[in-house]
């Protein structure tokens, strides 16, 4: 029996091993690049809701999704997102240092406040990962953020956010969410649709925006006001 060939496969193992990071990188590389000129079919969190709702034993769900372009929905439901969740997206690299500080400080002295996350970690998050909070995903996550800042433009994520983002329980995109709770097309949407749906994605399956409670209505209305503290439309002619 030749004593080398134990190290020769142990050689080669390792060298699998050590490639896998590699190939992950320009894998991922790839469909972050595709995905910048080809709409999604789907994303991680329908897919995981969908197998949800079998193991509940809903045979019949299926998540409300349809695709719609930026230029082909109103205005409001982009800016009111932005407001809402990030209204440093124009500005930073995605990752806001700023509120990443001010949610340590305020988790520090035991205040229950929102998350700090980016509209491109949210991307990254709803269109390739799993729910969780384990620090590989988190990695992961932070990659697949580098990815999208670097290879997409401000415009193009922003446009995938509102069309994968959850407005209510297997409701996805703004044009599923119009057609769900209004009976109208995504470019039809008033400024207020559009504050509520933004309003209700902390938790979009405890909160109804056709149906706002006093919370819902409070938030709607407070981003309405911000949406013209950023500039309204001339803030998203500057993402172009």
């Amino acid at each position: 029996m030749d004593p080398t060939k134990p190290r020769s496969r142990r050689a080669r193992w390792w060298r699998w091993l050590l490639a896998l990071p590699l190939l992950f990188a320009a894998a991922s590389a790839l469909q972050v690049l595709v995905l910048r000129f080809v709409d999604p079919p789907l994303s991680a969190f329908m897919v995981s809701r969908q197998f949800d709702a079998w193991g509940q034993g809903q045979w019949g769900f299926r998540p409300a999704y349809d695709w719609r372009d930026l230029d082909a929905m109103a205005p409001c439901m982009p800016l009111s997102v932005i407001a809402a969740e990030d209204q440093n997206f124009a500005r930073h690299a995605g990752f806001d240092l700023q509120a990443i500080e001010k949610a340590r400080e305020n988790n520090a002295k035991g205040k229950r406040v929102r998350g700090a996350s980016t509209l491109s970690q949210q991307v990254a998050k709803n269109l390739f990962l799993w729910s969780g909070r384990s620090y590989v995903r988190k990695g992961i996550e932070a990659w697949y953020t580098v990815l999208i800042e670097a290879l997409w433009p401000k415009a193009r994520i922003v446009e995938v956010y509102v069309n994968i983002a959850e407005f209510g329980d297997g409701i996805y995109g703004a044009q599923a969410a119009a057609r769900s709770f209004w009976r109208k097309e995504a470019s039809g949407l008033a400024p207020g649709e559009c504050a509520r749906l933004a309003a209700v994605l902390p938790s979009p399956r405890r909160y109804n925006a056709a149906h706002p409670g006093p919370y819902v209505q409070r938030r709607a209305n407070w981003i309405q006001r911000q949406v013209r503290q950023i500039g309204g439309e001339a803030y998203l002619k500057a993402l172009e």
